[in-house]
């Protein structure tokens, strides 16, 4: 198995041949995206049999290459949906490059574009050197930034993906409250980001009320602010927890399902506005280039159960409290579903067999001793 990663570099390009290029080849991306609809299928031979020649007539000025690229992309894109969603493309949407259509020597990188290749030096930061040096390059997408009228080039390098290592296992619940609490008692309050959400969403209001031209143009200034916040405090607590040096496995709650229940609107709304698969992403994803890993256990009663004697009683927990009516333990509601998290995966998984009998031992040393 082989891990990925991108690395985003800014450029300077040729605005009037790559904003042209773009919006050729979303074109292209989407007469492919019409014949797969209109015939039923994403066989990439058939495209080419019956797009190509007319293609490369009508946009003489895009490569052979790049309208083979495209064709891949969006018969990709159709089979990863499977005819449910019609992907199109936008006259600025990104190009995917790959060894066909681009060359990366050192720090020279040449792109295929209107007539010759462009050529350019890239300015790599410190923090992708490392990948950018050692590992392995395999593509690259262009994208454009309308706001900023900004190039970045993404590249894409791939290596091997390190071996295992062996250690302990560590449950995680996360919540509202706190973005993370781990079964070793570690809490990541989400005190700040409940504040700056709660921020942003009275600026919207009052802005969207007010509706004047300066409102949007100060409601268009703010947009992504807010994603960007919460990708960066995703992004710190992920770290914190794959860097831990004790920790091989991380088990963490399947919440797949838990916007699609109704809680009310206002707690509805509350779970929209929760990033949980990004930070699970992340921690996925640096946990991996550690050689530790991420697994998944089921949530369902992982509030209401007792760490020590395993009673469920939905009373058992009040707000963050819990405070067992079968034997009397007390202790922080989201650390105790950090545990149950941890040891209801330990008596499922192949560790089971192994660890089954050190675990009752903790329960009935906690029942009787305290």
């Amino acid at each position: 198995m082989r891990i990925k990663r991108t690395v985003s570099i800014p450029v300077k390009l040729p605005s009037e041949k790559f904003l042209f290029l773009m919006a050729q080849c979303a074109e292209i991306f989407n007469a492919h995206i019409d014949w797969a609809i209109a015939n039923k299928t994403y066989n990439k031979n058939k495209a080419h049999k019956a797009l190509y020649h007319s293609l490369r007539e009508q946009y003489c000025c895009v490569s052979s290459a790049l309208v083979q690229t495209i064709r891949d992309n969006a018969l990709e894109a159709i089979k990863a949906t499977k005819f449910k969603n019609i992907p199109r493309k936008k006259p600025t949407s990104g190009l995917r490059y790959d060894k066909r259509t681009m060359t990366l020597r050192g720090k020279q990188l040449t792109l295929s574009c209107i007539g010759k290749r462009v050529s350019l030096i890239l300015d790599v930061p410190d923090y992708f050197k490392e990948v950018f040096e050692t590992w392995e390059f395999c593509g690259a997408t262009v994208t454009y930034t309308n706001n900023t009228k900004q190039f970045w080039v993404r590249l894409v390098f791939e290596t091997e993906d390190p071996q295992q290592i062996e250690g302990q296992i560590q449950g995680i619940d996360r919540g509202l409250y706190h973005q993370a609490v781990t079964s070793d008692g570690q809490f990541f309050s989400s005190s700040k980001v409940r504040e700056v959400q709660r921020r942003y969403l009275f600026n919207r209001r009052k802005l969207q009320q007010k509706g004047t031209r300066s409102a949007k143009r100060r409601l268009k200034a703010m947009s992504g602010r807010e994603k960007r916040f919460m990708r960066d405090t995703n992004h710190c607590v992920s770290k914190k927890l794959a860097n831990q040096p004790l920790i091989a496995v991380f088990v963490l709650e399947d919440l797949s399902s838990i916007r699609t229940q109704r809680r009310g609107k206002k707690m509805n709304k509350w779970l929209g506005s929760w990033a949980f698969y990004q930070q699970e992403q992340f921690l996925t994803y640096k946990a991996e280039a550690l050689g530790k890993r991420v697994a998944y256990q089921d949530a369902r009663y992982t509030s209401q159960k007792c760490n020590i004697c395993k009673h469920i009683r939905k009373t058992n927990r009040h707000k963050s409290k819990f405070c067992c009516k079968n034997c009397g333990h007390w202790t922080h509601a989201d650390f105790n579903a950090a545990k149950n998290v941890r040891d209801d995966y330990i008596l499922s998984s192949t560790y089971g067999t192994e660890e089954q009998g050190s675990v009752n031992t903790l329960y009935v040393s906690a029942k009787f001793f305290g």
